[in-house]
């Protein structure tokens, strides 16, 4: 395969950014304004709510099952994820971990070694943060990365040209680019299940109740209790990204 030239480079460059100049100059409104754009769509999902996803890390158990309802209902690429599970064992010289990142994948059995100078284990699932304040959405230079009503973070296909800035700026690395659609991707909450009624496909299938789903501005909804009682924690808060995925019971280790 013939290689691009500096010039070539360069040339592409100079384009992108003249696009995205003119593209930034349009505004979002009127980049997402199609008839057939997925982002007007999504505007009409969320019904009032603020959603919340709570991940309680006491009662994940490691099954897997969450992922692969996801790579199912969302038909994810081969060798792609939009959520895992990440198993911390904590020792006095560190934390081992590993992951079930692949669908149908289960983890060995830790060795004894190991479970002899562990001082505590965990299965720790992560999926987009869907941000308040979300870094993707800030360095999109075209708004194919938007806030929906609701809190959902999403990619409008219609519009993304998969520079790769929003991955790049993912704090919690949840972003990939999709081989197939040539576009940024990532865990959308189940969008188009949620603006149904629905749950996200991970949360229906977990057999523990440790994902949860829900408005977080109801007092009446489990997820609304949690958010009230204001006794849960967010990966990575330094970022002051405001997560919007809320975990009971995460090892201040876990990174």
């Amino acid at each position: 395969m013939e290689q691009p030239t500096c010039k070539g480079r360069r040339t592409f460059l100079h384009e992108l950014v003249l696009g995205a100049v003119a593209f930034a100059a349009a505004g979002p409104i009127a980049l997402l304004s199609s008839p057939r754009s997925h982002a007007a769509v999504a505007a009409q999902g969320a019904n009032g709510k603020e959603y919340a996803f709570v991940v309680d890390v006491s009662k994940c158990i490691g099954c897997g099952y969450c992922v692969d309802a996801c790579a199912i209902e969302n038909k994810v690429p081969k060798d792609s994820v939009r959520t895992w599970v990440e198993r911390y064992v904590a020792t006095e010289e560190g934390a081992h971990i590993d992951a079930i990142d692949t669908p149908g994948k289960a983890l060995p059995p830790l060795p004894a070694a190991l479970l002899e100078k562990s001082k505590w284990s965990a299965f720790v699932p992560k999926l987009c943060n869907h941000c308040e304040n979300a870094p993707c959405v800030q360095v999109c230079p075209v708004g194919a990365t938007f806030t929906a009503p609701g809190g959902f973070v999403l990619v409008d296909p219609e519009h993304c040209i998969g520079c790769g800035y929003c991955i790049q700026a993912c704090p919690y690395g949840v972003r990939f680019f999709n081989e197939k659609t040539h576009i940024a991707d990532k865990c959308t909450w189940c969008y188009h299940r949620v603006s149904k009624g629905l749950e996200p496909a991970c949360v229906t299938v977990c057999p523990t109740n440790a994902r949860q789903f829900g408005d977080r501005n109801n007092p009446a909804d489990p997820v609304g209790k949690i958010y009230q009682s204001d006794n849960w924690q967010t990966l990575k808060p330094d970022m002051h990204s405001h997560s919007r995925v809320l975990y009971l019971g995460l090892p201040r280790e876990v990174i």
